[in-house]
């Protein structure tokens, strides 16, 4: 075997700094952008609690320390405060990612109460009208109470909002909400095309003038505020001429596991043909890092095909996403095609196109429903 051959091969990476756990797919919310999978309600049943408490034992004596709780809404879960205290327990730091339904007074003091490090707020919007219209939801005003709560406590206020054609041009009153809610950090998180998300695309992706108009006014904002207030704007991948290093490479410091105990190495992962994913039911969380076929698939460089192959940025962005790959041209191993040396870039480049043409939304939006695609005018 050359050293060319051996360097591609995977190696045995580090352990799985930075755990998420879905702790279940319910929630109140009927977002347009949602990352869950569109057929969350034929995926089985949700861990029991015992069976997350071992996930967690097992992946920090792997030397994981970073802890996200998700879903759907992590709240729905009745016994949210025993794993928040078994984390707390065991020495990792804890993030609660919440749309804020459920997270009343009493139940933020036992949260506090347990060892909840960390609250991640979401808001669809800076408006009642456009924030209930897009999670279908009337709860603008029980977000803002939450975000009260979450100051008495004294938790650092963390707002995210995800950004999209629908409310990118209101990012100057987004801001301001979150400056009048005392944040200090606000993600604008632009939409990544996933999930429900990729189901809405042509009503999502904003145009190139609006992402610019965006960037300029958040950059202003952000002279103005100082070091009050850290804002942090994720572009879209499609907008960009690499790709991102999507998790820092599959399989190398992430790991999250799904309401029905299944490990994936990214969120979006069961959208890849072909990957049988291991279940923490049936294998330790050391066994499914270390050895599973499915999390050693795209470690090293191996599988790449060109012009990753022989790209000399390809240990620095591990060929970009597999997901988005798979979604855009059919194959995985494909460049992805957001790199502007993938030979399938005209495919984001003609998406791109369209949007700055505001090119026909022809079919309605889909909101994220457990009974199946639900229809809004």
């Amino acid at each position: 075997m050359s050293e060319r051959e051996q360097a591609a091969l995977p190696r045995r990476p580090g352990p799985p700094l930075w755990l998420l756990l879905e702790l279940t797919y319910r929630c109140p919310l009927h977002c347009v952008f949602c990352y869950n999978p569109t057929d969350f309600s034929s995926i089985g049943c949700e861990l029991e609690t015992a069976q997350w408490l071992r996930v967690l034992r097992e992946a920090r004596a792997l030397g994981a320390v970073q802890l996200g709780l998700s879903g759907g809404e992590p709240l729905a879960r009745e016994d949210l405060e025993t794993v928040v205290a078994e984390a707390h327990r065991l020495g990792f730091y804890t993030n609660l990612i919440t749309s804020g339904i459920g997270l009343t007074e009493q139940r933020l003091g036992a949260l506090k109460d347990a060892g909840l490090d960390h609250i991640q707020l979401s808001f669809q919007d800076s408006t009642r009208r456009l924030n209930d219209f897009l999670s279908s939801t009337r709860t603008f005003e029980l977000k803002s109470r939450v975000a009260a709560l979450i100051k008495k406590y004294r938790y650092p206020m963390v707002l995210n909002v995800v950004i999209h054609r629908l409310n990118i041009d209101h990012i100057d009153d987004i801001l301001v909400m979150a400056e009048r809610m005392g944040a200090e950090y606000v993600e604008l998180a632009n939409t990544q095309y996933y999930g429900w998300a990729w189901l809405n695309r042509t009503h999502l992706l904003p145009s190139r003038e609006q992402l610019r108009r965006a960037e300029d006014v958040t950059q202003r904002f952000r002279q103005r505020v100082g070091s009050r207030m850290r804002i942090f704007f994720v572009v879209p991948d499609y907008f960009e001429t690499r790709p991102k290093p999507c998790m820092n490479g599959l399989g190398q410091v992430f790991l999250a596991v799904a309401p029905d105990g299944v490990a994936l190495p990214c969120h979006a992962a069961r959208t890849l043909p072909g990957v049988i994913f291991p279940n923490v039911r049936e294998m330790s969380i050391g066994a499914i890092w270390y050895d599973s076929p499915a999390f050693n698939r795209y470690r090293g460089e191996a599988w790449m095909k060109d012009p990753c192959r022989s790209c000399p940025e390809r240990a620095r962005d591990f060929g970009g996403c597999r997901c988005q790959a798979y979604l855009l041209t059919g194959d995985a191993a494909n460049a992805d095609p957001v790199c502007d040396r993938s030979p399938h870039h005209h495919l984001v480049s003609r998406i791109v196109e369209q949007a700055n043409l505001a090119a026909g939304a022809e079919q309605p939006l889909v909101f994220r429903d457990h009974r199946g695609a639900a229809v809004a005018d």
